[in-house]
């Protein structure tokens, strides 16, 4: 696993963006978020070593625009450089997250087609109305590899219309003081969910406000994802 992040910054733009860690991390640094900008590691997946050879080995996931969004408007002008890196290096798979999923036709180079083999996209969503408007459009667009990402989740979700060609949902809390709840019944249910249309699920984090049996708990971030997977839940 390595980290690809080309350009930073981004704006709020979901109910789920509400305590963004990004932004939370920056405002104590004193930086402003909405300042979008080219990163220092742009050209990381093609730069070599002075043998010639790649210095992101091959064989691994990267992790692609996690401290920004792929499709983020003000990185039109910069995204065609990347999609040609991503071709350059088929050795590696990108998974990149996006909250802008109706940019995605806008955003594709002339030759994806069907998609890339070596990509996975992630559509997040966090209560239903983000599910019915964003999953509607995610199930018709081509792509090779989907997933679906319900962090932070803010409710019960009905995700089942859109659960066909999904490959993982991935469930998470909200990890802030002021953290909206997460309700272990509403994990089980998309969990049951994925059972029954055979599609992979993954809990990755608790909410720090987080009720299971009708008793609610207040979780140190420490424990958040410790305590996810002694649950024991993926698929």
């Amino acid at each position: 696993m390595v980290m690809w992040n080309p350009w930073r910054g981004c704006h709020r733009c979901s109910e789920g963006c509400k305590y963004c860690y990004i932004h939370k991390g920056d405002a104590r640094k004193g930086i402003d978020t909405n300042l979008i900008h080219k990163t220092k590691r742009f050209t990381a997946p093609i730069e070599r070593n002075k043998h010639g050879e790649y210095r992101m080995k091959g064989g691994q996931l990267v992790y692609l625009c996690f401290s920004s969004d792929f499709l983020l408007e003000e990185a039109d002008d910069w995204r065609g450089e990347c999609w040609a890196m991503i071709r350059e290096r088929q050795d590696l798979h990108f998974l990149f997250l996006t909250k802008r999923i109706e940019r995605f036709m806008d955003c594709i180079p002339e030759d994806w087609e069907a998609g890339y083999e070596n990509v996975t996209v992630g559509c997040t969503v966090e209560n239903q109305d983000a599910v019915d408007c964003k999953l509607k459009i995610f199930q018709q667009l081509p792509i090779r590899h989907r997933n679906i990402i319900c962090r932070p989740l803010l409710e019960a979700v009905n995700l089942q219309p859109y659960l066909s060609g999904c490959e993982l949902v991935v469930v998470g809390g909200e990890s802030d003081p002021k953290a909206r709840v997460l309700n272990y019944d509403w994990v089980l249910s998309i969990r049951e969910q994925c059972i029954q249309a055979g599609v992979h699920f993954s809990f990755r984090q608790c909410g720090t406000h987080f009720i299971k049996d009708g008793k609610q708990y207040h979780l140190h971030v420490r424990v958040l994802m410790s305590q996810a997977r002694k649950a024991n839940l993926d698929l």
